[in-house]
C-alpha cells in the first residue's frame, strides 16, 4: 500500500469508490472528517493523481449490450511504431472498453462489448481483423458475469 495515503485518504478513497456521487458532508461524516478537511483531502487526491475521475456505472442488460467477448490479438511485427500504431487504432472503437499487453503467445488481450454475437461478427470482419499489424484474433465470449468489480482493493 502507499505509505504517502493515511488512514482518512484510504477510508476516503474506500468511499467513493463505492459512491462518487456523495456530497462532501455525506463523505466527511462517512469517514469521520468536517466538510472543510475532507474537502481539502479529496482535492489533493485529485491533484496527485489517485482520483484520475469521475464516473456513472451503467447496467449493461439494461441498455441492451448483452454480450462481452475477449479477443486475443496475435500482432505481425513487435517494432515500436508497429505496437504504437495498433494501440491508437484500438482507443477509436468504441465498443472495445479494455485492452492490455500480455505475455505469453498472444500480444494483446481486448475486451469487447456488443448487443449480439451478430454485432460482433460484424466487427470482426470489418474493423478488428483490419487493424493495424493484425496477424490473427481469437475471440472467446463470456456466458455469464460472476463478478464484476470497479473498486481497488485498498
Amino acid at each position: 500500500m502507499n505509505s504517502e495515503l493515511d488512514d482518512y485518504d484510504l477510508k476516503i478513497l474506500r468511499t467513493l469508490q463505492r459512491n462518487a456521487d456523495y456530497s462532501m458532508n455525506e463523505l466527511g461524516d462517512a469517514v469521520g472528517l468536517s466538510h472543510t478537511p475532507c474537502w481539502r483531502r479529496v482535492k489533493n487526491l485529485e491533484q496527485k493523481g489517485y482520483i484520475k475521475q469521475k464516473v456513472t456505472l451503467l447496467d449493461a442488460k439494461k441498455m441492451d449490450i448483452n454480450v462481452s467477448v475477449h479477443a486475443y490479438i496475435s500482432i505481425l511485427k513487435h517494432d515500436e511504431q508497429s505496437l504504437l500504431s495498433f494501440e491508437s487504432s484500438v482507443n477509436t472503437i468504441s465498443e472495445i472498453v479494455e485492452c492490455y499487453s500480455i505475455t505469453g503467445d498472444k500480444d494483446y488481450l481486448l475486451r469487447i462489448v456488443v448487443s449480439s454475437v451478430e454485432e460482433y461478427e460484424k466487427l470482426l470482419k470489418t474493423t478488428l481483423v483490419h487493424l493495424p499489424n493484425v496477424a490473427s484474433v481469437n475471440s472467446v465470449f463470456a456466458l455469464k458475469q460472476v463478478k464484476y468489480t470497479t473498486e481497488l482493493p485498498i
